[in-house]
């Protein structure tokens, strides 16, 4: 018989020591320790951030190897978070140690280490599960000894979550290849109850069915994987909307009302360009504040980090790549410059917030342009059949092929492509190895109607934002519903419930100050200097020489811009229509042109052919020779008509060396004579100025000016 009485006194010791000296367990703290300990079981708990469930794997990690069981196995999702946990793992007196992307110089001393027994806890990222040395070399290992597996930021094992990540399905493996008796705890602060019951079905069961529950929670009880589901009530929490029409307004209001907010917080965009922007507008007007973004070197990510949990900064202006799991219980606010795609989402971001403090401000400044991202990212779903299809019979045909191979063969980009293939692998239809990937030749069906599921719940979610916006009952009840939390009652402490609504006006000189930074012209194109893998049959390998290089070169902005990318993006969707380039958009781009510090002046211009909008295009072009007294040579052409649209590199290159050719006429003489502005609407994967440049320059151009209105990175 266990003693239970002595085991809580037990884990309430360890739980002081993490925790501080009035730290008591609460009851489904205890209970799901008790059910890894004593049981052996699986367990998922869903409670709201700061609820104390790093507390439940620690306390029941030290408990397990005082009783001499192997390691925990954290799969964890974020460097930021990885982190935090070794330092709260430390003070509970529990060993920890990670490998992840950035730490590979360390993985054969950790690897040794686990070994002799001189590590508790191992925290590894998802992405290192189909690592084929680590999957057939490591995992088995950890497996057959694992006192513990812990699945954290358990909802992207799911793909009805809201950050659904291929690499987390990876934990079927798993979980199926540990011994009996080895418990499992999966743990999240995000998941409604459809994402509840798959994540516990796959932890190796549907959620318990028996109606008795707990009093606190509504744990409930039975045989298969325990369900320990609490209220996400967050007492600190002010949450509250403020609706300005224009980007430099919201900029403008922010950085005013940053001086005013609580201790130092989080500012959150849609997208890395906007990070940037934003962080620099503060930084010009006297804020301490640093971009971090998934794109941020990790030596500066880890230093940013820091400077937040030293209040060091006010803020850090960040993607969603600080989005789970940042420990600070002091932090004093969030705030949002654009709407996230769904309520779960949110509520996940500025649960961030007010851990450790009586009251934290929660603010969402939408815009228009936010459905033109969520449209964005809706669009890199999960690829046609025919599409999958095609890759696993290249995969059939040419056995063992890297990704960048399979690019010459499957018209994806690099991320799509890569995502679908670890679907494709979780599902059996393809095994990655050393090299690359090869087809198992499993039987595999395609699920359309779950796809179609998935992706009408992601449009009701976004419905769903807009409704949150406009909403005028209680902000908090709101988004718990949507988290299928039934406990939820109006929280009494936001704009709606106090009706003390933050007023949205702002000083004019603020706003000048705002609209003069998003406006200011000019984003850098990097020439493209690399030729993509597998065009060797073209002669296109290795570097490209400089005789055939573009130099660097300027858009007026991108496309994800919350700037110009406004006016870009309207002007540049599918449909709109080929029209002239407005005075406007012309004098930004003549001050694009002003700015750029060039080694020699262009003395000519050349356009791309445009399938969509030769009047645009062409005009510009005309314009811009007539206005700088250059010599307009008219544009480049395309053999039996344009290539299409094409994904990667690797497709787009073959089809332009196929299409791209010189004007009927060839190209002047005159083009010899100084370097030449070529002219497009757009750069995407910006290898057709890459090949317009490479004409150019075979043709006789001394150097070639790349200029586009809009860059979409």
């Amino acid at each position: 018989m266990v003693d239970e009485s002595g085991l809580r006194a037990e884990a309430e010791g360890r739980l002081r020591a993490l925790a501080g000296e009035h730290a008591r367990l609460r009851d489904d703290q205890w209970t799901a320790i008790r059910a890894l300990v004593v049981e052996r079981r699986r367990a998922l708990v869903v409670q709201r951030t700061g609820w104390g469930k790093s507390a439940v794997y620690f306390v029941a990690t030290a408990l397990l190897r005082a009783r001499g069981t192997g390691p925990t196995v954290i799969v964890s999702p974020l460097l930021a978070l990885m982190r935090n946990q070794i330092s709260a793992a430390e003070r509970a007196g529990v060993r920890a140690a990670t490998i992840n992307s950035a730490n590979a110089d360390e993985w054969d001393d950790v690897h040794a280490a686990v070994e002799r027994g001189e590590i508790d806890v191992l925290l590894v990222s998802p992405e290192r599960l189909n690592n084929p040395d680590f999957r057939d070399l490591v995992l088995p290992k950890l497996a057959a000894t694992a006192g513990l597996v812990v699945v954290d930021e358990a909802h992207c094992v799911s793909d009805w979550g809201h950050d659904f990540r291929p690499d987390y399905r990876r934990l079927r493996t798993l979980l199926a290849g540990l011994p009996p008796g080895v418990p499992v705890l999966a743990t999240t602060a995000t998941a409604n109850a459809r994402v509840t019951r798959d994540v516990a079905e796959q932890l190796g069961g549907g959620p318990e069915t028996s109606p008795e529950t707990s009093p606190e929670t509504g744990a409930e009880t039975g045989a298969e994987t325990l369900v320990l589901r609490g209220s996400l009530e967050r007492e600190s929490l002010h949450l509250g909307v403020v609706r300005l029409p224009t980007a430099e307004q919201r900029l403008a209001w922010l950085a005013e009302t940053l001086r005013e907010l609580p201790g130092s917080g989080i500012i959150y965009t849609l997208t890395v360009a906007a990070a940037h922007e934003i962080a620099g507008h503060l930084r010009d007007q006297g804020h301490q504040v640093a971009a971090y973004t998934g794109q941020t070197d990790p030596a500066e990510r880890l230093a940013a980090e820091q400077a937040l949990l030293g209040n060091q900064v006010k803020a850090l202006v960040a993607t969603s790549a600080l989005g789970m799991g940042f420990d600070k219980p002091d932090l004093g606010f969030v705030v949002h410059v654009g709407a996230p795609a769904s309520p779960v989402a949110y509520y996940q971001q500025v649960g961030r917030a007010g851990r450790g403090v009586e009251r934290a401000e929660v603010i969402l400044l939408p815009g228009p342009e936010d459905r033109d991202i969520w449209a964005y990212f809706a669009s890199l779903a999960f690829p046609a059949e025919s599409v999958v299809r095609a890759t696993l019979g290249v995969l059939a045909e040419e056995g063992t092929m890297s990704t960048a191979a399979l690019e010459t063969r499957v018209d994806l980009s690099r991320s799509r492509l890569e995502m679908m293939l670890k679907v494709l692998d979780v599902d059996g239809a393809v095994r990655r190895v050393r090299g690359g990937w090869q087809a198992t030749g499993v039987p595999w069906a395609y699920d359309a109607e779950r796809y179609a599921r998935v992706s009408a719940e992601r449009a009701a979610e976004q419905r769903a934002m807009l409704d949150y916006i406009a909403t005028g009952e209680c902000r908090e009840r709101f988004l718990r519903r949507h988290l299928d939390d039934e406990t939820a009652g109006p929280c009494g402490r936001c704009d709606n419930c106090t009706g003390s609504h933050r007023t949205p006006l702002t000083a004019d000189g603020a706003v000048a100050r705002a609209r003069a930074r998003l406006r200011r012209p000019g984003v850098e194109i990097d020439p493209r200097r690399q030729w993509p893998t597998g065009l060797k049959e073209l002669g296109l390998s290795g570097r490209i020489g400089p005789a055939r290089t573009a130099e660097p070169g300027r858009a007026l902005g991108r496309l994800t811009d919350i700037g110009w990318g406004t006016t870009l993006r309207r002007l540049l969707a599918d449909g709109a229509p080929d029209a002239p380039v407005g005075d406007e958009l012309f004098e930004a781009v003549v001050a694009v042109l002003a700015s750029w510090q060039w080694a020699e002046r262009p003395v000519s211009v050349v356009t791309l052919p445009s399938a969509t909008r030769p009047v645009l295009v062409g005009g510009l072009g005309e314009r811009l020779a007539s206005i700088g007294r250059l010599r307009h040579l008219g544009a480049l052409a395309y053999r039996h008509g344009p290539p299409g649209r094409q994904h990667n590199s690797a497709q787009r290159v073959r089809a332009l060396r196929a299409t791209l050719a010189p004007p009927p006429g060839g190209l002047p003489a005159e083009l010899a004579a100084g370097p030449v502005l070529l002219v497009d609407d757009r750069v995407d994967t910006g290898w057709t100025m890459a090949m317009g440049a490479m004409l150019l320059r075979e043709a006789g151009a001394p150097a070639v000016l790349p200029l586009a209105l809009a860059t979409t990175s």
